[in-house]
């Protein structure tokens, strides 16, 4: 295994709201355990990762900062925590808003942060679902049948057409403001549900899709986690099927690492086509065909991403980005097929009850990019330290 530059810090960044997710544990815990410094910047200093034993600092940042016009304001907080680390730091979004922003800022950021140089525009190409669309049609992915209305009367039409019920996303979910009360995915059963939706467009601030609902169940869903180089070359990635987690376990998904050459060659086709460089999470869903439908693009640590840890070296994507960025050479290795996981949530869950069946399947009503599972309650007191 390459040694790592130690001396070069980690600070993840998340603009959503709340806490960071339980699956951000697997990020500092990785680097953490690889003698690296983690920093943390979120809305919220709770959660388990805020107790993590391997985790040098939180920081909270103020709710309005998440917003695309508080761009200034974010900057300014950004150049603030670098004087406060003392030295460059990698800087590691977790969520999508947190990439979107530090690809506009990195120009600026430079001698600060570490960054992978990517082309102008390309994260938000790769989150904005309507350039996905017609980047997996470029390209020939397969990807299910989508329509942007122009108009109320087009969403209904368009809406009898692809069938219903249909997954109805808006473009940016990014944009979407609180006070609007709208979701970035819901389930259409109606062509007036549609038009009521497009009524909706200005206060979104992005376009409508409307998207044939392919059905789900277990095994159709699927994933790609890696880190790419300039080129589009996989540092280290691979596939793995999402599973099904347990209604008290909340809303996050099992997995296992999986061999699947179509979702690899695909993934590959995509970042090589792109020349991605970074972190680099895909989802994909099966249809009844066996093609597998490219969902969502982001350039951030997949929940999953432990899985594609090569057991020989101790790499992983996060680790290898580090690496990358910091000059040192990555080894390279095949990853563990087979390997299980479980990401779980940021909230302690309460114990199933006694005889409880396993879930069900997913329901093939589920829109794609909705959470799994159900919320359950919370245990009261704090959850032991990571």
């Amino acid at each position: 295994m390459s040694s790592f530059d130690t001396e070069v810090p980690v600070l993840l960044l998340r603009l959503d709201p709340g806490p960071f997710p339980r699956d951000t544990l697997g990020v500092v815990g990785s680097l953490g355990r690889a003698g690296i410094e983690v920093h943390a910047v979120a809305a919220s200093a709770r959660g388990p990762v805020a107790r993590s034993r391997y985790l040098h600092r939180m920081y909270a940042r103020p709710a309005e900062l998440a917003a695309p016009s508080a761009q200034a304001r974010l900057l300014d907080l950004l150049r603030d925590l670098s004087e406060g680390i003392g030295r460059p730091a990698v800087l590691l979004p977790v969520d999508d808003r947190g990439a979107l922003a530090a690809a506009r800022l990195a120009g600026r950021l430079l001698g600060r942060y570490l960054l992978p140089a990517q082309p102008p525009g390309l994260p938000e190409r790769l989150a904005d679902r309507a350039q996905l669309a017609l980047l997996c049609r470029e390209l020939g992915l397969p990807h299910p049948a989508t329509v942007v209305p122009a108009s109320a009367r087009q969403a209904a039409d368009a809406a009898a057409e692809l069938g219903l019920p249909l997954v109805a996303k808006w473009s940016r979910p990014w944009l979407l403001p609180p006070s609007a009360g709208l979701p970035g995915t819901t389930l259409v059963h109606t062509p007036d549900d549609a038009r009521r939706l497009y009524e909706r467009t200005e206060s979104a601030g992005s376009a409508l899709l409307l998207q044939r609902l392919l059905p789900g169940g277990r095994g159709t869903d699927w994933f790609f986690h890696g880190c790419f180089t300039g080129d589009g070359g996989c540092l280290i990635g691979g596939p793995g099927r999402a599973g099904h987690g347990r209604p008290w376990a909340g809303p996050a998904a099992a997995g296992r690492r999986l061999p699947n050459p179509q979702v690899e060659r695909a993934a590959l086709r995509l970042a090589g086509h792109l020349g991605y460089r970074g972190l680099l999470d895909l989802d994909f869903r099966r249809d009844a065909h066996g093609r597998y439908h490219l969902l969502g693009a982001g350039g951030r640590p997949g929940a999953h991403f432990r899985l594609v840890t090569d057991p020989s070296s101790g790499l992983d994507p996060v680790r290898a980005l580090h690496l990358d960025l910091t000059g040192r050479t990555v080894p390279r290795g095949p990853g563990a097929p087979g390997r299980r996981f479980r990401p779980g949530t940021y909230r302690r869950r309460t114990a199933p009850p006694d005889g409880a069946p396993p879930l069900p399947a997913r329901s093939s009503a589920a829109p794609h990019g909705m959470p799994r599972g159900v919320p359950p309650a919370c245990t009261p007191g704090a959850p032991p330290r990571p």
